[in-house]
């Protein structure tokens, strides 16, 4: 069974993070697209839950679905940023052996470029939250399906004391004691209580989405701030809510919001590449700002499904299990 609602919210935040980047990048502000990446991290773990739930299967294959499913296509965009760096295409960044081993291996590191935790694809800053989640959801499989959200939720839980308790610069520490790993372990809950048919009654369930894109949209318009408090149970209620309602069978199939739901991997990762030639391209021919803003968005989103039919689609084929559903697809 397709959950089109899941698909449709990746695409909603794989979009939402394109036009962050092409607001940055054509002098407009937009901020709150940022927050994409939190609702990406609800979802992954929702999907993840529902995945073993439907289908039993090992740590170590569990794992191996994973990497398969993220690491070649990060790899070889990783390698498209080396390799243009080298060239001398992106003059502001700066390669170390140390740094471009960490961002393969999802080590987190201070990129000698600028000093913030960010491997050289800087986006892939979210595939560290992901593939640490990975592995400590692969750990737990070893426990009886009662025991694994339970000790989760204790894990990540005393991972965010820990970070609150003592203070330390050191990148691993940083990265994984902030609160927004509370998210995976959210859509965890969520894809328990929906498996259990313990979701809200419809009315509740749009109320919840209403509620959670009138909370981004505030934040966007006001141009408040926030962070992974804010944006966390925002996006919590409006998984939450999508999910509850689909169970009501009141999501339909729409095919271009399903495609790109599919391709929102893909999207992510290209999308800024796109864009960084876009906003050049329309500077150089002088075009108005909001030109060059709906070009880039147009653009970084073109760029990434092609990513998607021509690389990630034709990689998954070959190197995957046959597949269950599309849940398989909707880690990220």
């Amino acid at each position: 069974m397709t959950l089109y609602g899941i698909q449709y919210l990746r695409a909603f935040a794989a979009l939402a993070v394109v036009v962050f980047h092409a607001a940055e990048r054509s002098g407009y502000a937009f901020a709150i697209g940022a927050a994409g990446v939190d609702v990406f991290f609800v979802i992954s773990g929702f999907i993840m839950w529902v995945i073993v739930a439907r289908r039993p299967v090992s740590p170590g294959r569990f794992l191996a679905d994973r990497i398969r499913r993220i690491v070649p296509v990060y790899w070889l965009a990783t390698a498209v940023m080396v390799a243009g760096a080298l060239a001398g295409l992106f003059p502001n960044l700066l390669l170390t052996a140390q740094h471009v081993a960490a961002s393969l291996f999802f080590v987190p590191w201070r990129s000698p470029s600028s000093g913030e935790i960010w491997p050289v694809l800087v986006q892939g800053w979210t595939l560290n939250y992901e593939m640490f989640f990975y592995a400590v959801f692969a750990a737990c499989l070893f426990l009886p399906a009662r025991l694994r959200l339970p000790v989760m939720a204790t894990v990540f839980l005393s991972l965010v004391a820990v970070g609150f308790a003592i203070e330390s610069d050191n990148p691993l520490f940083l990265t994984y004691t902030r609160p927004i790993i509370l998210e995976f372990v959210s859509g965890m809950l969520i894809g328990r209580l929906s498996l259990a048919g313990r979701v809200p009654n419809r009315p509740m369930s749009i109320a919840l989405i209403g509620t959670a894109l009138a909370g981004f949209a505030a934040i966007g318009i006001l141009r408040l701030p926030f962070d992974e408090w804010t944006c966390g149970p925002l996006a919590i209620a409006l998984v939450y809510g999508t999910v509850a309602l689909e169970k009501h069978g009141r999501i339909a199939r729409f095919r271009l919001p399903a495609l790109l739901g599919d391709a929102s991997y893909s999207i992510y990762l290209w999308h800024t590449f796109a864009i960084s030639v876009a906003a050049k391209a329309g500077a150089m021919l002088g075009l108005p700002p909001p030109l060059v803003f709906v070009t880039s968005i147009a653009v970084g989103t073109l760029v990434g499904l092609c990513g998607y039919i021509l690389i990630e689609r034709p990689a998954g084929k070959a190197g995957r299990a046959p597949k269950i559903t599309t849940y398989s697809q909707a880690g990220r």
